[in-house]
């Protein structure tokens, strides 16, 4: 398919139509502030059960995950037992992880928690190349309770010395906004190149498109 271009105009009309544009981006921006305060005072509930995590230096809770820090994210990864790779969409999403020194700054530990084995996870981790914090909850009953299903989301629990409370969890679309290279694809005048942006951008299903980062 051949994508429509933008209009050529003179830098006059160019800044004029950035600086409308400009007022827009402000008014969502203010938007999302006002949205992630009203995440924050979500209401939390405790997350008491005695979890057991496989992972690379052993046996680890759900307590022990936080690494002494008040807050976790956990990102449930599609990987399950038997299968030969993760999912396309999370090893996307874990690609497009920050370095977790930024995190830790802010008292904020983030794992990665899949139902596969440890040897599954080890390998696979092995072959994206990553060092990313990962435990296996094989056997545990953690990813249930979290009401993932077979799917993916993002949960996060705040301690409050050893209690534990679950305070958020996202999953669907909301995964995106842990997609810093979609953020970039979506400044260009091309974006995603997915049917349902603008005709002629593109005829791509969304998320079709995605690979593994070693399969492009």
């Amino acid at each position: 398919m051949t994508a429509t271009r933008p209009a050529i105009v003179s830098p006059e009309e160019w800044q004029a139509a950035r600086d409308a544009l400009l007022v827009k981006e402000k008014e969502l921006m203010k938007a999302a502030d006002r949205l992630a305060a009203e995440r924050r005072r979500l209401p939390m509930v405790a997350f008491p059960r005695p979890y057991e995590f496989e992972s690379a230096e052993g046996t680890k809770s759900l307590l022990d995950l936080f690494e002494g820090r008040r807050q976790l994210i956990v990102y449930h990864f599609m990987l399950h037992p038997g299968d030969e790779a993760g999912c396309p969409g999370c090893s996307l999403l874990v690609d497009n992880l920050p370095h977790l020194a930024h995190l830790h700054a802010r008292d904020v530990t983030l794992t990665v928690v899949a139902p596969a084995t440890l040897p599954e996870i080890e390998r696979y981790k092995t072959r994206m190349g990553w060092d990313v914090p990962w435990v296996s909850a094989h056997g545990s009953s953690f990813t249930e309770d979290c009401g993932v299903g077979t799917g993916f989301g993002v949960s996060v629990f705040l301690r409050d010395g050893d209690d534990v409370y679950r305070t958020y969890f996202t999953s669907g679309r909301g995964g995106e906004a842990f997609l810093a290279s979609h953020r970039y694809l979506d400044i260009t005048p091309l974006g995603r190149q997915e049917a349902w942006e603008e005709e002629s951008r593109g005829d791509d299903a969304p998320g079709s498109w995605w690979r593994r980062h070693d399969e492009y």
